[in-house]
């Protein structure tokens, strides 16, 4: 079932790729460079989001702030966490923005990708969510938890499960925990799913970590709805634009960067999101 859902989700997503790219010049297209090969800067940015938060910020700049700063910007949705860096890196988009550093590291390395991040935007803090209990401490031996199942995502899952006292792991294992990793289960059975379909297993389990976006594009509201949310204070987890390495002073980019770290989407992002979404930038509450 995770692979026809992930196949599905694939197909989705190239055939939107197909759909939005052949109209306009990208940095794989010849027509979207200058002399040199380099970046023609009256072309637009193509950068490939998640719905939820990442494209709702993206629209917001093209809407109220790219056309005074004299930057084209398109905005190309993906459903998945592994096309945007496939995208970037072969041209068909020149940017993304959807994904966290411990991410992107594995990614890189599994894939022999070289996505680099430009410029930190915002946090969405994963949750444990329930449909069945109230409260952390109603979740018991025999029941049930999904969590993500690529491999910095499930890390930050049972570190968040650990923090919370439902888990036990060894001692300094990091950002890629697994669950192999724990040492005591205290009677919990555990479910991966792809991230993007945990969400909708909330009914069949007790409890699930979900994703920041993927909760809000659930109807869930993290600062309330969640059982538990990780802390914003030193966590790593920030959500960046990126780009394929070399293209980090094409200079739509650098002005993409510096609206995305501007006062208004500062102000777009906590009266929009109310504490589901934090500013990763400036003084962030």
């Amino acid at each position: 079932m995770r692979k026809n859902i992930k196949l599905t989700a694939a197909a989705a997503a190239t055939a939107a790729i197909a759909l939005g790219l052949t109209a306009c010049g990208t940095s794989s297209d010849p027509s979207a460079k200058g002399e040199g090969g380099k970046a023609d800067a009256s072309k637009p940015l193509v950068v490939a989001a998640s719905p939820t938060p990442h494209a709702d910020i993206l629209n917001f700049v093209k809407d109220k702030l790219a056309a005074k700063a004299g930057l084209k910007l398109e905005v190309k949705e993906f459903t998945d966490y592994v096309l945007p860096n496939t995208a970037t890196e072969s041209g068909q988009v020149d940017a993304n923005f959807f994904q966290h550093k411990p991410y992107l590291d594995d990614f890189n390395k599994k894939n022999n990708t070289h996505i680099v991040p430009v410029v930190n935007v915002h946090l969405e803090p994963l949750g444990l969510y329930s449909k069945k209990v109230k409260s952390v401490k109603d979740i018991k031996a025999g029941q049930t938890v999904a969590v993500p199942n690529d491999t910095t995502n499930e890390g930050r899952a049972l570190h968040l499960l650990a923090d919370n006292g439902l888990i036990t792991l060894k001692a300094g294992v990091g950002t890629d925990a697994k669950l192999s990793d724990i040492t005591d289960k205290k009677g919990l059975e555990f479910k991966e799913l792809e991230a993007a379909t945990v969400p909708r297993a909330l009914n069949d389990v007790d409890a699930a970590v979900i994703n920041g976006n993927y909760a809000i594009e659930a109807d869930l509201k993290p600062a309330t709805d969640a059982l538990v949310l990780e802390k914003a204070d030193g966590n790593p987890y920030a959500n960046f634009l990126a780009v394929k390495e070399g293209n980090e002073k094409d200079a739509r980019v650098a002005k993409l960067a510096e609206l995305l770290n501007s006062p208004e989407v500062k102000k777009y992002i906590e009266d929009t999101y109310t504490g589901s979404v934090i500013p990763a930038f400036g003084a962030a509450k």
